[in-house]
């Protein structure tokens, strides 16, 4: 068991579909603690540093426009072992596939073509949250 910090963003359509709330409620009743939370307007450069390795690929497109369509809530939440346990209340990337008490399962859904419109990112290892936070929390590395 390890204490660790994770990056969580509710993207554009979970702030648009009023789900914000029902994300910190979850980490609370978890006991996870949210050291920093903001709302952001996702820039070019922070997109194209977060995603990096997708930028060169044909998709790539679509998923910067996602981001930008709307403003996002961006958390810095810690505890142990939050990286592992907030992919499980997550649920599976693709909402279709995510089970029902998962915040995909319960909030997202497929919407069509483009990108997946999944309601949350997380950090997926503990290297990734240490590369992923000061891109939208550049106040917490100094």
């Amino acid at each position: 068991m390890t204490e660790e910090r994770t990056l969580i963003l509710v993207k554009p359509d979970g702030v648009a579909t009023g789900h914000i709330g029902d994300v910190i409620s979850r980490l609370e009743r978890r006991r996870f603690t949210i050291d920093a939370l903001k709302v952001v307007n996702a820039s070019t450069e922070q997109l194209r540093t977060h995603y990096q390795q997708l930028v060169g690929k044909p998709y790539y497109p679509g998923i910067e426009k996602f981001m930008q369509s709307g403003p996002m809530v961006a958390m810095v939440a810690s505890g142990t072992d939050i990286i592992e346990c907030f992919h499980k209340m997550a649920g599976s990337t693709n909402p279709t596939e995510a089970a029902i008490g998962t915040i995909r399962g319960d909030f997202g859904r497929a919407w069509g073509p483009g990108p997946i419109k999944n309601v949350v990112h997380s950090s997926d290892s503990a290297d990734s949250a240490e590369r992923e936070i000061p891109i939208w929390f550049p106040e917490l590395s100094k």
